[in-house]
């Protein structure tokens, strides 16, 4: 990977409605951050005509720093389409985002761009989940939502979320490259995503990020944001093609439940063996006639360049461990929810079974076949020092 020039513009992105209190020492830190390490920057605020008048306070300030540009968007709203409304707007070969909230730290900054500027990735993430970052001012309940819907995305969109602790974030830089003749098409506020799923890219790298809580103004996220979020998710994994293979892999899992059935059936029925024997041949049955139509048809396309029998021995080997754990979880869910949640069998039945399977599909999207078209590196060690230098 040719690194960019060293001299290549930074232009940062900085999406904001309501936030006038914040923005200003947002700005003055930023600024001091970035000048501290030479670099070649603009800012750009993206408002969407803040009724607190954010886009005044902005504009003020550019009018005294000329490395300070302001958009203000008249009817229209959304962090998202803020976002590449300034990078379509921005000058720089690289790119970047921060929310205007002063929740990201803005001296962590000039970290997440050495590993551009150096080459080693085209887009890094200023992550709240990879170890050693720290994240304060939440509630339980807003970690568990955040959480959750990291969940979901790596639900339906795994090939371009795998191994991404934070794939929500709101803080990352990124080449130019990645989203050059790229069509984006965000709802809602989880840019990131967006370029994860649409973007072209290798490498990503993941940096812990020191977040801090809201210290002015109002958090946006509520029912609105939430309902934008599972739309995108839903609209991402239909256009990447994830909705499809995902709806695959449940066909498969239809077809081997009855083959389960029939091999038990005909194993003890025809063959008069003992049917514990029999249900274990035909749970064996049914994990490899769901490995042969995964394989040569749901992940077809990740199989590529490595269709050899060792490589194909070793898929199984990784397939036979992930269903065997399925399995487990499947009994422990069942077990759980009725005798301890005192919940109708067959409820807990069908809970059991989709947490399997979203196990199952989970896991195997990310372990058994992984796609080496993005590969994603976590760099902890440099947390310490990066604490030191916001400090």
């Amino acid at each position: 990977m040719k690194p960019p020039n060293e001299r290549a513009l930074f232009s940062l992105v900085i999406p904001t409605y309501n936030e006038r209190n914040n923005l200003p020492p947002l700005i003055e830190r930023l600024t001091g951050a970035l000048e501290a390490t030479a670099r070649d920057y603009e800012i750009i605020i993206v408002d969407d005509d803040s009724p607190d008048e954010t886009w005044r306070v902005a504009t003020e300030m550019a009018s005294a720093n000329p490395r300070l540009r302001v958009i203000r968007r008249r009817g229209e709203r959304g962090l998202a389409t803020a976002v590449t409304a300034g990078w379509r707007d921005a000058r720089g070969d690289i790119l970047g985002v921060m929310d205007g909230d002063l929740q990201y730290q803005p001296e962590g900054l000039p970290e997440l761009l050495k590993p551009v500027l150096q080459g080693r990735a085209d887009i890094v993430v200023g992550s709240r989940y990879a170890s050693g970052a720290t994240v304060a001012g939440w509630s339980r309940l807003r970690e568990m939502i955040s959480r959750a819907a990291i969940l979901i995305a790596k639900l339906f969109l795994p090939a371009a979320l795998r191994n991404l602790r934070d794939p929500s974030a709101g803080c990352f830089v990124m080449r130019r490259k990645v989203i050059e003749d790229v069509k984006l098409c965000p709802i809602g506020y989880k840019i990131l995503i967006e370029v994860l799923a649409r973007g072209r890219y290798e490498h990503v790298v993941e940096l812990p990020y020191p977040y801090e809580g809201r210290k002015e103004g109002k958090s946006k996220l509520g029912s609105r944001q939430v309902f934008e979020f599972l739309r995108h998710i839903s609209r991402l994994a239909r256009e990447t093609g994830e909705l499809a293979r995902l709806a695959k892999f449940c066909a498969v899992g239809v077809f081997g439940v009855l083959v389960n059935l029939g091999v038990l059936w005909t194993l003890t029925e025809l063959y008069l063996t003992y049917y514990l024997y029999s249900a274990a041949i035909a749970v064996e049955a049914a994990i490899a006639n769901n490995f042969i139509w995964n394989e040569f048809w749901t992940f077809a396309d990740k199989t590529r360049g490595t269709r050899t029998l060792r490589h194909r021995f070793g898929r199984f080997f990784k397939f036979n461990m992930i269903c065997s754990g399925g399995a487990l979880l499947n009994l422990g869910a069942l077990w759980s929810l009725t005798h301890l949640l005192g919940i109708y069998y067959l409820i807990s039945a069908l809970v059991a079974v989709g947490a399997a399977m979203a196990w199952n599909y989970c896991l195997n999207s990310h372990i058994t076949w992984l796609s080496q078209r993005h590969r994603v590196g976590h760099r902890s060690h440099d947390s310490a020092l990066m604490s030191r230098r916001i400090a």
